[in-house]
């Protein structure tokens, strides 16, 4: 069996812009599921706030139960029967972001209860609300450690982000098939894609790696 590169490169440039689309859908979905699941982690600290805990754990419970895909096409497919009409990339964002929120806010919740108690109270002590103890005392201490199991989450969502090619988003994977389409060499165009992933997700983890290093060289964490 003779490998052909020759159609992945000669079509270099549709790959290179799948990737731009890829990073951009990723880094949109990224923020997304950072900022929900930090609201979705606090609010399932305190059992006692009933009403806000269990909205937090019905959402964890119905976007870790199913798959990502089923939920990009209730995005996709599912919304225009109510009338709702929005562009594929902000479905895709959507889809990915909220169900990587749903790990997130453990990832959140586990690192702020790894912190000592008395911390907060001893805030508390010296006047700073329960808001103010978590900005100032307890988040920064929390920070680095969530970020190993932050990074794991983070590459996930990248190799997720493959999915999105089913809903008619321009990214490396659709261009790749694209390119199939016309060559029919599929074994030599998934190899490249490989690559491309592998390339995204290693420079994510040095990146990760030296932002933990440098919060541990900060005196962040203890």
């Amino acid at each position: 069996m003779n490998l052909d590169f020759t159609p992945a490169l000669a079509g270099w440039e549709d790959l290179l812009r799948g990737t731009w689309v890829t990073v951009e859908v990723t880094v949109c979905a990224l923020l997304l599921s950072c900022c929900l699941g930090l609201l979705i982690g606090i609010g399932r600290l305190n059992p006692r706030r009933r009403i806000v805990y269990k909205a937090c754990s019905v959402y964890l419970s119905c976007f870790r139960g199913t798959p990502l895909l089923v939920q990009l096409f209730i995005w996709f497919f599912g919304l225009p029967r109510f009338g709702i009409l929005l562009p594929a990339f902000v479905c895709g964002v959507l889809g990915m972001g909220m169900y990587s929120a749903s790990y997130v806010s453990e990832v959140v919740r586990g690192a702020i209860q790894s912190v000592d108690k008395g911390q907060m109270e001893a805030a508390r002590s010296l006047g700073m609300s329960s808001a103010q103890a978590m900005a100032k005392i307890i988040l920064p201490q929390a920070v680095v450690r969530m970020i190993p199991p932050l990074g794991n989450e983070f590459i996930a969502l990248i190799k997720n982000s493959a999915l999105v090619s089913l809903v008619t988003i321009h990214d490396v994977m659709h261009e790749g098939q694209k390119i199939i389409s016309v060559s029919y060499r599929s074994l030599e165009v998934y190899l490249v894609i490989a690559l491309i992933y592998w390339i995204l997700t290693s420079a994510t983890s040095k990146i990760l790696r030296r932002v933990e290093l440098r919060l541990q060289a900060g005196g962040m964490v203890q």
